[in-house]
């Protein structure tokens, strides 16, 4: 699954390295960002998130004790559903949009002709939210049958799709057009999604559950998902709304002559799809994978083979990510500097938007461990102790980036880092009331392995660094330094931090180690 998670974000960086190259840091890209940003989040707190968290336990359960045929029935009653009660909030949405424009980033009023822009990206991209959200359902239906890989390469599908699409469209009718390239790859953003969907059907029908439109709200399957997605819909939101308070702030930075500035969204937006790779390669993955196992586990009252199955996801999670923060603040001027430093794409935008993901990087441990905690009480049947942690996440947050952004001088990477605390703190939270109602999950040997692998990463760091030093002085062009440091540093650090786990005991190293060495075995053609 992490395989096919990382071909979805290398996709995605190419979508991204189009973006740039057309776009660089600008107006244009500010307004497509928050065009594309206010349906995500409008996914992220229904499609993806609460109705994932809430239909992947709810069916899993029914997969598990009642059987294929009442499992189909209820993700039909789902999937009608959907269709009619996120298509009608698309609707809402199109008609609102000056609304939540205005509501979002206040600050666009002030540059001319940005605000009208962003309405109109918003609006072409609403219906993306309706193809997501049966996407995501597709996606649970096929992870409770066992199946990873397909719905993990839909998202790949959905890059391909927007980036082709769009640049067809833009070079075609969008040349007859003001802004006709930025709005052609708005339409890319819905054809992607089309594209998304579609590639996940037929793993659906050889599986056996095509769509038959049934709608039942009656339904007691239909009534239980409703009731986990009311406190889901906040229990996931908390880092989607972060960000979105903080293009709020960030929208309204000004320069020393009190001009807002043009960048700080685009700076942002870049720094967090950076760190999507990892987070995606690892948060993302091992929580999908996750997910339905311990939902089984609760279905048949394995409580014990819940905390290790958990405890074991935690230790995975901590093992990918720490190396992974520490790498991304090391490196990313140079990684940076080599995906989108092209064509409007500054240094000095390279420059920021490292600063950004150095900030962001601090929180990538609590993000992906979230994604893990969170579902862990859904198939528990609790959504109310997400909800009050993520409404404590977003109250914190508000109140961190005011106070970061007045009083440090930060700017944009301030907002980054306020982000990053609320996750670590949103995550140990989860992490503390979920231990409390399984009676632990192996704490004291997840402490010592974070300590173990902190160390083996600080390590790492300090290799990356002399590395990079060296590189930068060897050559020339800072085009050649950045990319001799991509092509060397990142497998020396790679190989460094796992010469020193193996030689500080790091124990997640060793499952990885054997896992790896197991799927190679299953491919050998011997």
């Amino acid at each position: 699954m992490s395989a096919a998670v990382a071909l979805s974000r290398l996709t995605g960086v190419v979508r991204e390295v189009v973006m740039a190259r057309l776009f660089g840091a600008g107006a244009s890209y500010d307004a497509f960002l928050l065009g594309v940003r206010i349906p995500n989040l409008t996914r992220n707190l229904f499609a993806e998130g609460a109705l994932s968290s809430a239909f992947v336990p709810t069916f899993t359960r029914y997969l598990s004790t009642r059987g294929k045929r009442d499992a189909a029935e209820l993700s039909n009653q789902v999937a009608t559903a959907l269709i009619l009660v996120v298509g009608a909030a698309c609707l809402l949405g199109i008609l609102l949009s000056p609304q939540l424009v205005a509501l979002l980033a206040p600050g666009f009023s002030q540059v001319p002709g940005k605000a009208e822009l962003s309405i109109l990206l918003t609006r072409i991209m609403f219906p993306f939210l309706v193809l997501v959200a049966l996407a995501a359902q597709a996606m649970g239906v096929l992870n409770a049958c066992g199946i990873f890989g397909v719905p993990a390469l839909a998202s790949s599908f959905f890059n391909i799709g927007s980036v082709v699409v769009g640049l067809a469209l833009g070079f075609t009718l969008g040349r007859r057009f003001e802004q006709g390239m930025i709005v052609s790859m708005a339409w890319g953003v819905v054809a992607g999604g089309v594209l998304q969907l579609l590639w996940q059907a037929p793993a659906l029908w050889r599986a056996g559950f095509g769509f038959r439109p049934s709608l039942n709200f009656r339904h007691p399957g239909l009534r239980e998902i409703a009731v986990l997605m009311l406190p889901a819909l906040v229990g996931n939101a908390a880092t989607q709304i972060n960000v979105t308070v903080n293009t709020n702030f960030a929208s309204s930075l000004t320069d020393s002559a009190g001009h807002v500035l043009n960048g700080p969204v685009s700076w942002l937006g870049y720094a967090f799809r950076f760190m999507q790779l990892p987070l995606g390669l690892f948060g993302v993955a091992i929580a999908s994978a996750t997910l339905p196992a311990i939902s089984r586990s609760a279905a048949l009252d394995r409580m014990a083979e819940f905390r290790e199955t958990l405890a074991r996801s935690l230790g995975m999670v901590l093992l990918l990510t720490i190396p992974s923060s520490v790498g991304l603040a090391v490196m990313g001027e140079s990684m940076i500097g080599v995906v989108y430093q092209w064509g409007r794409f500054t240094a000095y935008d390279t420059h920021q938007t490292a600063l950004a993901l150095a900030c962001y990087s601090a929180g990538l441990a609590g993000y992906s461990a979230t994604k893990v905690l969170a579902p862990a009480f859904y198939a528990l049947n609790d959504a109310r102790t997400p909800m009050w942690v993520s409404l404590g996440s977003i109250a914190m947050n508000l109140g961190a980036a005011w106070i970061l952004v007045k009083r440090t001088g930060l700017g944009h990477a301030a907002l980054a880092l306020s982000t990053s605390l609320v996750a670590l703190a949103g995550s140990a939270a989860l992490f503390l009331l979920l231990g409390s109602r399984l009676g632990g999950l192996n704490g004291r040997r997840l402490a010592w392995s974070a300590l173990r692998i902190a160390a083996a990463a600080i390590v790492m760091g300090v290799a990356c660094r002399a590395s990079s030093s060296a590189i930068h002085l060897f050559f020339v062009s800072e085009k050649l330094a950045e990319l001799a440091d991509v092509a060397v540093s990142i497998p020396l650090g790679a190989a460094v931090f796992y010469a020193a786990g193996r030689f500080l005991a790091v124990e997640e190293l060793e499952g990885i180690r054997s896992a790896v060495l197991h799927f190679f075995k299953e491919c050998s053609p011997t």
